[in-house]
């Protein structure tokens, strides 16, 4: 993911420009880079590689000012991160920055290289510039030209460009990945994340999927994808909160739960087209490596641990591919045996857990094809020593049990199956197109989850006198019952285990009685008769049953049985939105028990030690 910031003013935007880089960082910090309008009526462009810091220093050694301009901060997808390769892309005299992927940018290449453009980068970002170029020749008008150039595009793009022709006006375009304009007086503002902007503006426009925005000092205009002139709401943020900040909310981890559809939508933008995932999210060697995979090694620990177990069953069952998952601290001191082509995945909130990192560091001695990172923080050591990175958007995570985290990495390791699947030609036909549609539509599920707030608050009574508790799940809701069971020991202390369901019978069944609440979660898939026979088995011995299970299960409340109806989706997508009740569920036994539920006893948030 790249960070986008553009202005139109009165006073010298470059100032602007920086901060909202700095405040961009954590998309990418590959490279950096401003083009500007300047007072001397020439549009100019400074570009580093590294981190903003390195355009700071540069810009303040030939400072750029002007009042128009944009700017840009690279996470490397096309080409390998240095100068050239970085944004802004000039073409004539007009530049462009570009947050996406661009599927058909070799075809159009080959077209503008015919049409006498000549490239200097690796990036399919300087195919847009060099269309637009040409459409802006016989169109005149560079809003008019944008329009023209973004049919011929497929992929995901956020854009912005200037045009020193057209000094009076940043135009933008989105398709997959988010832009949000920042209103002023006398000046506006175009970024793709309203944290970039909140030193100048509490005032912001959201533009949705296809619009295209014409961006003055005294005007913003916008076309929705029928080319049909729209106005957008104008949101105002009186409060300044940002992730630091509580808000409504009596702790961050409740905030953070009622988070995960929109940082799981955030996750999921400029990474899908019409019906596939993009696999050139991953890196721009993606491709090439992942059709040479033969196996897959996760390494992980704690919550992320839980997240790699999931992914084995998706790997496996959709991807076929063979798939091991081990604790980090376990794997980094063993012998290990390497299977040929295998890829090596750590999955970490943080990106600086050390055994994880020691786990990564071992793995390069030992003959692994290549490495990937799914992770939360873009300059975390974990993203700089891999080959490949996946970022997840979950944001700042404040609560030290960790909740958005873990469904975001949830949709990015769906995105690396589907990816694997795709490249290798494994997946059956109209897998992925099926997928990507539901992926679409689970911020939505998510939603209707969190609905179920008050209700999981009521059945968290039952916890409130309780010292232990059992949580069963079979086939890849195994991993979602431990996830859960980690929750409640994390925050409320509570003694906690969880066991596949068909295991209840070979030893743990010995500790069921009234006081081991049994929590179960039974998604409408081919297990759910078997599951039902496994917690028949816990009401014959006197167990106290808390289910969450599909509206279409067929399971009823009774005696000893609580049973919570979720939402129907998918059975690929179900151990994502069964974690939500767990979390709450989670979370308000803390809340009854008196705990610290942000900051729980002999816990940090980031495990730098061994």
């Amino acid at each position: 993911m790249c960070g986008i910031v553009g202005a139109v003013a009165e006073r010298n935007i470059t100032p602007i420009l920086l901060e909202g880089l700095k405040r961009l960082e954590y998309r990418g910090y590959d490279s950096a880079g401003v083009a500007v309008f300047t007072n001397a009526g020439k549009l100019e462009r400074m570009r580093r590689p590294g981190k903003v810091s390195e355009l700071e220093q540069a810009l303040a050694g030939e400072p750029l000012v002007g009042r128009l301009g944009i700017a840009h901060t690279r996470w490397a997808t096309h080409g390998a991160p240095c100068e050239r390769n970085a944004h802004p892309h000039f073409s004539g005299d007009l530049a462009v920055v570009h947050n996406g992927i661009i599927e058909n940018h070799e075809v159009l290449r080959e077209q503008l290289k015919g049409l006498g453009y000549v490239f200097t980068s690796d990036t399919d970002t300087e195919v847009i510039a060099h269309l637009l170029n040409h459409k802006l020749k016989d169109l005149g008008d560079l809003t008019v030209a944008l329009k023209a150039t973004v049919k011929e595009l497929h992929g995901a793009y956020g854009l912005a460009v200037v045009s020193a022709s057209q000094p009076d006006r940043v135009v933008a375009a989105r398709s997959g990945s988010p832009l949000v304009i920042g209103l002023g007086l006398g000046e506006n503002f175009l970024a793709s994340d309203q944290l970039a902007l909140r030193q100048v503006t509490d005032r912001f426009m959201y533009l949705e999927e296809g619009d295209i925005a014409d961006i003055r000092r005294e005007s913003v205009a916008i076309w929705d994808v029928n080319g049909q002139s729209v106005e957008r709401e104008a949101v105002q943020y009186r409060d300044g909160a940002e992730a630091a900040d509580k808000g409504e909310y009596r702790h961050f981890m409740l905030k953070e739960i009622h988070e995960q559809p929109a940082v799981v939508q955030r996750t999921l933008e400029g990474r899908l087209s019409q019906n596939q995932v993009l696999v050139n999210a991953f890196g721009p060697q993606a491709a090439e490596l992942f059709a040479r995979v033969r196996n897959v090694q996760i390494v992980a620990c704690g919550t992320s641990y839980h997240a790699g177990m999931v992914a084995r069953y998706w790997l496996e069952e959709l991807a076929g591919i063979p798939c091991q998952v081990e604790v980090a601290s376990e794997f980094r001191y063993r012998k290990v045996v390497v299977q040929p082509d295998t890829l090596f995945v750590t999955i970490s909130q943080s990106g600086e857990t050390a055994d994880t990192l020691a786990a990564l560091r071992n793995a390069k001695e030992l003959g692994f094809l290549a490495s990937l990172a799914i992770c939360n923080v873009s300059i975390s050591s974990l993203v700089r020593e891999s080959d490949l990175t996946l970022l997840t958007q979950a944001g700042r995570e404040i609560g030290v049990a960790s909740t958005k985290a873990f469904t975001t990495q949830l949709v990015g390791l769906l995105l690396l199956t589907l990816s694997l699947g795709q490249v290798r030609g494994t997946l059956a036909e109209g897998v992925e197109a099926t997928l990507v549609e539901e992926l679409r539509r689970l911020p939505t599920r998510l939603g209707e989850a969190l609905a179920m707030d008050s209700t999981v608050e009521k059945v968290a009574e039952l916890f409130a006198d309780k010292n232990h508790t059992l949580f069963l799940g079979r086939g890849a809701q195994y991993p979602v019952a431990m996830e859960g069971s980690l929750k409640l020991k994390e925050i409320s202390y509570i003694h906690a285990e969880a066991y596949p369901a068909g295991e209840l019978k070979h030893g743990p069944l010995a500790l069921v009685d009234d006081d081991m609440p049994v929590v179960t979660v039974a998604p409408n898939n081919e297990l759910l008769e078997k599951l039902k026979s496994n917690l028949q088995e816990v009401r014959a011995r006197g167990g106290q049953l808390v289910v969450f299970a599909d509206e279409k299960a067929g399971m009823t409340n009774g005696e000893g049985t609580h049973v919570i109806n979720m939402p129907h989706i998918n059975d690929t997508l179900s151990p994502i939105l069964y974690t939500i009740p767990l979390q709450l569920l989670s979370y308000y036994v803390a809340v009854l028990k008196g705990t610290d539920v942000d900051q729980p006893r002999n816990l940090a948030k980031s495990v730098t030690v061994e």
